[in-house]
C-alpha cells in the first residue's frame, strides 16, 4: 500500500493515479496539526493491525485525482531524522576529490560509515522548492544533492537485532538530502530549513520488497546525475537499523536516510530534480534562492 499525508495532513492511499481518503477508516479522530502529529505516528506503528480495516477502506472509497490535492511529506513530528554517512564505496572516493576543492583538504575521519542527525524542521515535500540561504549562496558555498532510499520506521526499539530489524520498518520513500559543502558539522550543514525532500508517500515494506533489491536514480534538469543499486549499500539496511537502536531509541515515525550514491554534485536556483526509486514512484522538486534574513 503507498500511504500518504495530503491536503490538512489527511491520511490517504495511493490507488488508481488518485488518492483514497483514509481519514475517517481510522480508529482516532482527525488532527491536523503537524506538531501533534496527526495520527500519523501512531499508523506506522499500529500498521500491521490496522491493514486489513484499511485495505478495505481502500478497495470502498472513491478515488480523488492525484492533481486535485496537495501531497505533503509522508512524515510528521518524526522524533528524530537519521542519516547513514559513507555508505556506498564509490562515494566514498569521490569525496576525496569533493573535498579537496570545497574544503582545500580531506577529512579521513568523514570517510567511514556513520550516523548522524538531521533537524525534522528541514522536512519538505513534493513540489516543495529547496531553499537555498542567502548567506550560503553569498559565501559561494556549493549545496549538493544526494538522493537516498529513506527508511520509516513502524515500532519502535533500542538495541535491535539485526535479524529482527525489518521487523521494526513500515516502509520506504524517496528522499533527497541536501548538503552544504563547507567546514563544520554534517548535521547543522545538512539542517537548514527544506533541506529533507521527502516524497511523494509511503510504500509499505509489504508492498515495496526487499530493502537491497532498489535501483536510485537522480536527474537535475533532464540529466542523470546518479543511479544506483541498494544492493551497493555498505551498511545494508537491516545493519543501519540495528546499529542505530544501539545509539539511540528509535521511535514510531522515525526516518534513516540510507546514505548517498556516488555522483553527488552541486544544485542551483532555478534547477529541476527528479529522484526516483524503483517501485517507489518519483519525488519532484525545484531550487530557488532565499531573501536576506529579516
Amino acid at each position: 500500500m503507498k500511504l500518504c499525508l495530503f491536503d490538512d495532513h489527511r491520511i490517504g492511499a495511493v490507488r488508481d493515479g488518485g488518492v483514497v481518503d483514509l481519514t475517517a477508516a481510522l480508529p482516532w479522530p482527525h488532527d491536523p496539526d503537524p506538531e501533534t502529529a496527526g495520527g500519523w505516528r501512531r499508523l506506522c506503528r499500529d500498521h500491521a493491525e490496522l491493514a486489513d480495516r484499511l485495505a478495505e477502506a481502500v478497495a470502498a472509497g472513491p478515488v480523488v485525482p492525484l492533481d486535485a490535492v496537495r501531497l505533503r511529506a509522508p512524515a510528521l513530528n518524526p522524533s528524530k531524522i537519521i542519516a547513514a554517512a559513507s555508505n556506498y564505496a564509490e562515494h566514498v572516493h569521490e569525496m576525496h576529490a569533493v573535498q579537496e576543492r570545497t574544503l582545500g583538504k580531506v577529512e579521513e575521519w568523514m570517510m567511514s560509515f556513520d550516523v548522524f542527525l538531521k533537524a525534522p524542521s528541514s522536512l519538505a515535500g513534493p513540489g516543495e522548492p529547496i531553499v537555498l540561504p542567502a548567506e550560503i549562496l553569498a559565501a559561494g558555498h556549493e549545496v549538493h544533492h544526494e538522493s537516498e532510499l529513506v527508511v520509516v520506521l513502524g515500532r519502535g526499539g533500542r538495541d535491535i537485532p539485526v535479524d529482527r530489524a525489518l521487523e521494526h520498518v513500515v516502509g520506504y520513500s524517496i528522499g533527497l538530502d541536501i548538503t552544504v559543502r563547507s567546514p563544520g558539522d554534517r548535521s547543522r550543514r545538512k539542517s537548514y530549513d527544506t533541506f529533507s525532500p521527502l516524497g511523494p508517500w509511503l510504500t509499505t515494506a509489504d508492498e515495496a520488497g526487499p530493502p537491497d533489491e532498489f535501483e536510485i536514480e537522480l536527474l537535475v534538469n533532464g540529466e542523470q546525475r546518479q543511479r544506483v543499486s541498494t544492493a551497493d549499500l555498505l551498511v545494508p539496511v537491516p545493519e543501519i537499523v540495528a546499529y542505530a537502536s544501539r545509539v539511540m531509541t528509535l521511535r514510531p515515525g522515525d526516518l534513516i536516510f540510507t546514505g548517498a550514491p556516488p555522483g553527488v554534485g552541486p544544485i542551483r536556483p532555478g534547477d529541476e530534480l527528479v529522484a526516483g526509486i524503483s517501485g517507489l514512484g518519483e519525488l519532484r522538486t525545484s531550487v530557488t534562492a532565499g531573501g536576506e534574513p529579516r
